[in-house]
C-alpha cells in the first residue's frame, strides 16, 4: 500500500436522543419536567446514568486505512453512519472515541451549502473556501474562471449565495470542492440534487480528479458510478465496518441483502378474501423464472405474474386484466389472456382457476412498479376492482450499464440489438 492519506481506528460517534444537555426549554416544557420527574424515579429512569435507548451509536469501532491516491467509496443503508463518518474526517464533528489522522488538504462536498457563508457572494465565497484550504491568492485566481464556468453561475457570482436556488448552489458547491485542489476530496452524495446533466457533468470531473492521483471518499447509493469509479469500497452496517474489499464484490454483497425479494399474498378464507358475491381471490405472487421465492429481481429477470381466483357464478366468462404502473405512475403496459387458448372466450365452472402471465427480462427499468388487477367478464364488464395488489421493486444490474451513471429514463429498458457498419472511410 503507498504512504497513507487516511488513517482511522476505532471510530465511534455517540448521540443522544432528546434535548441535550443545557439546551433553552420553555417555562410549559420545565413544568412538564418536574411533573413528570417523580414517575420516571418510580420506573427506575430518574437521575444517574442516561437510560440506555436514548443513546444511539452512529459509528462503533470503525477502523480502516486509505493509501494516497486511492479512491475509495462507502455505501451501507440510510442510518449507516457513512455522513458521520464523513463529517469526523472533515473535522466538522469530533469522534466520542478513536482518533483519524489525515495527511494532506482536505476539500468536502457534504451537504448543499456546507462551509458557505450565505451573506457573501459566490466570487467571496470561493475565496474564502481556498483560504481555509489553505491557498494562497495566486492559485485561487488560476483556477477562479474555470469554477465559476463548470458552475455555470456566472451572471450571479456576485449576488450573495443566500438567493441561490438549491441548484446553483449544488453546483457552486462542488465546483469549489472539485477544482480547489485539495490533496484529499470527501463527497457524500453527489448525485443526489441536480439534473443528469449536471449529475454527469460532475461524475467526469470526478474521473478527472481520480486520473490526477488525488485521494478520493466517494459516498454514494448509485452503485454503477461508485464501481465505475472506485477499486476499493467500505460497507457500513448501523455504525460498523462489515465488509472492506474490491469494489464490485462488496456492491455485489451489498445489492444482495438490500434488494426486495419477490413478494406473495394468500387468502385462504373464501369468507375474507378481496372480492364480492361472484369472484373471491385465494393468491397473488411474483415468482422468479428458474429461481426460488426468495431471489429478487433485477432489470434483467424474467418472472411470471401468479393470481388464484375463486369464481362463485357457474356460465361466466371471466378474464383478468393487468395494468402496471412504475413509481412515477406513468401506465408501463396493459396485458389480458388474449390468447389463452383453454378458457379465454368460455364459461368458467364454479371453482378455484390460476392465471398467470410471463414477463420478460430485459423489459421493466428498474424502481418500484405496482400492479392493478381487473376481473373482467364477457371480455368488458369489470366485476371487481384490486389497486395495488402487488407491490415489488426491480434492482438495476450495472454489469448492463456500461459506462453510464445516471438514471436511465423511460418506462422500460428493452435489450435492443444495435448494428454499426461503415458506409465510407474517410479520404477514401
Amino acid at each position: 500500500m503507498s504512504d497513507p492519506a487516511i488513517w482511522a481506528r476505532g471510530l465511534s460517534k455517540r448521540y443522544r436522543i432528546g434535548v441535550p444537555h443545557g439546551a433553552y426549554r420553555t417555562l410549559r416544557e420545565n413544568l412538564s419536567g418536574a411533573l413528570s420527574r417523580p414517575f420516571r424515579y418510580l420506573r427506575g429512569g430518574g437521575g444517574g446514568a442516561p437510560e440506555e435507548d436514548a443513546i444511539i451509536w452512529a459509528l462503533r469501532d470503525v477502523s480502516f486505512d486509505v493509501g494516497e491516491g486511492e479512491i475509495v467509496g462507502v455505501i451501507g443503508r440510510n442510518g449507516a453512519g457513512k455522513s458521520t463518518l464523513l463529517k469526523i474526517l472533515s473535522r466538522i464533528t469530533e469522534p466520542t472515541e478513536g482518533e483519524a489522522r489525515i495527511w494532506g488538504r482536505v476539500g468536502s462536498l457534504l451537504e448543499v451549502g456546507t462551509g458557505f457563508h450565505p451573506e457573501l457572494t459566490g466570487r467571496e465565497n470561493v475565496y474564502l473556501n481556498g483560504a481555509i484550504l489553505g491557498m494562497r491568492n495566486l492559485e485561487i485566481n488560476r483556477k477562479f474562471d474555470e469554477i465559476v464556468a463548470f458552475a455555470e453561475i456566472d451572471r450571479f457570482i456576485d449576488t450573495p449565495v443566500k438567493h441561490y436556488s438549491t441548484g446553483m448552489l449544488m453546483r457552486m458547491a462542488f465546483s469549489v470542492a472539485a477544482h480547489l485542489e485539495p490533496q484529499i476530496l470527501m463527497v457524500d452524495e453527489v448525485l443526489a440534487v441536480g439534473d443528469a446533466a449536471f449529475q454527469k457533468k460532475c461524475l467526469g470531473r470526478m474521473g478527472d480528479v481520480v486520473r490526477e492521483g488525488r485521494t478520493v471518499l466517494f459516498v454514494s447509493h448509485n452503485m454503477t458510478a461508485l464501481q465505475n469509479l472506485c477499486s476499493r469500497a467500505i460497507l457500513l452496517e448501523k455504525g460498523r465496518v462489515v465488509e472492506d474489499g474490491p469494489a464490485r464484490e462488496v456492491v455485489s454483497r451489498y445489492l444482495q441483502e438490500v434488494r426486495t425479494p419477490a413478494v406473495e399474498y394468500a387468502w385462504p378464507d373464501p369468507d375474507t378474501a378481496p372480492g364480492n358475491d361472484k369472484v373471491r381471490l385465494r393468491g397473488a405472487r411474483i415468482r422468479v423464472e428458474g429461481g426460488t421465492p426468495e431471489d429478487s429481481l433485477t432489470v434483467r429477470t424474467p418472472f411470471r405474474l401468479e393470481f388464484e381466483f375463486l369464481n362463485l357464478v357457474p356460465g361466466s366468462c371471466l378474464n383478468l386484466s393487468l395494468h402496471l404502473f412504475n413509481e412515477e405512475g406513468v401506465a408501463v403496459f396493459n396485458t389480458f389472456p388474449v390468447d389463452e387458448g383453454r378458457w379465454q372466450g368460455k364459461p368458467f365452472t364454479v371453482g378455484l382457476f390460476r392465471s398467470a402471465v410471463h414477463v420478460p427480462g430485459d423489459l421493466l427499468n428498474s424502481g418500484t412498479h405496482r400492479v392493478l388487477l381487473l376481473v373482467v367478464k364477457d371480455q368488458g364488464v369489470v366485476i371487481y376492482r384490486h389497486d395495488d395488489i402487488l407491490v415489488f421493486d426491480v434492482a438495476d444490474d450495472p454489469d448492463r450499464r456500461g459506462a453510464w451513471y445516471g438514471n436511465w429514463t423511460g418506462a422500460v429498458r428493452p435489450d435492443l440489438k444495435w448494428e454499426t457498419e461503415r458506409l465510407e472511410e474517410k479520404g477514401g
